[in-house]
This record gives structure tokens, sequence and C-alpha cells, in this order.
């Protein structure tokens, strides 16, 4: 697999063929998002690259139980759904993976910190749509590791 590589926050960002770099989107301790093109499908997606996964058994446990959830969650329009999830390397040499997921031009975060004048309204509807997620996960019966029923 050929990869284009760009420059995210000073770290090189590898990329698959058939993915077009945007613009960096955010840094955390965990990984690097980009806002990419899908070249075959035309449609703008977010590549998540997390770093470092087997360095340490809970980051492994955090990407697995990630992975795990959101493709669980598949479907739901409150929830964010992953379309792929790709590695970089040959066999098993890697420790990093990637997953491609549905971009969202602005998070919660950067709404609430923005200058716009936020409404009641605009509250109410944000905290339905958290509740709307929130519903959706409760009835799979996702629960912390651990948690008793």
């Amino acid at each position: 697999m050929s990869n284009t590589k760009v420059v995210a926050t000073k770290a090189t960002f590898p990329l698959p063929e058939g993915y077009e770099f945007k613009r960096h989107l955010g840094s955390g301790a965990y990984g690097t998002v980009v806002a990419c093109t899908n070249t075959k499908t035309g449609e703008d997606v977010a590549v998540k690259r997390i770093s470092k996964v087997f360095d340490r058994k809970i980051l492994t446990k955090r990407t697995l139980r990630e992975i795990k959830l959101l493709r669980h969650f598949a479907g739901h329009e409150n929830i964010t759904c992953v379309f792929d999830i790709f590695k970089l390397g040959e066999g098993t040499d890697f420790n990093e993976v990637y997953m491609v997921q549905e971009l969202m031009e602005a998070d919660l975060h950067q709404i609430i910190r923005s200058r716009q004048k936020l409404t009641n309204s605009h509250f109410q509807y944000f905290i339905y749509q958290i509740l709307r997620g929130l519903k959706y996960i409760h009835s799979a019966q996702v629960r912390r590791p651990g948690a008793r029923a």
C-alpha cells in the first residue's frame, strides 16, 4: 500500500493511497486527527492516528475498546461512525492504528468556546443530542469494565 506523508503538528503523518490531506484537526494524548478527502468517493473524512498502541497494555486496551464500541454503535446519528481501520507497515511490525471516521466540522467544545451567541434553544438541542446518544448506548447494555449490571 503506497502512502502520502503529510506534516501535522511537527509529526510525519503517513496516509494510505486514496486519501488526500486537507488540514490538521487536533492532537491529544493518544493521537492526531486530520481532515482528508477520500479520493475514490469524494467524501470528506477524519483520519485518526493512534500512536504507540502497543507500548503500554492500557493503551492497547483503550484502543481496542474504542474500536469495538464505535463499530458496535455504527449507524446511530448521534454517535460518530468508523468507516475503516487500517495499519501501515508489514506483517505484525506496526505500532500505530488508523481509523477513518465521519468528519465533524465542529465539536461541542469548539461551539461553546466560539464567540457565537448561544441561546437556551441551542443548549437544549445539545443536551437532547447527548441524551439520545447516551440512551442508545445504555439500551445496548454497555457498562464500564468491571461494573455490575
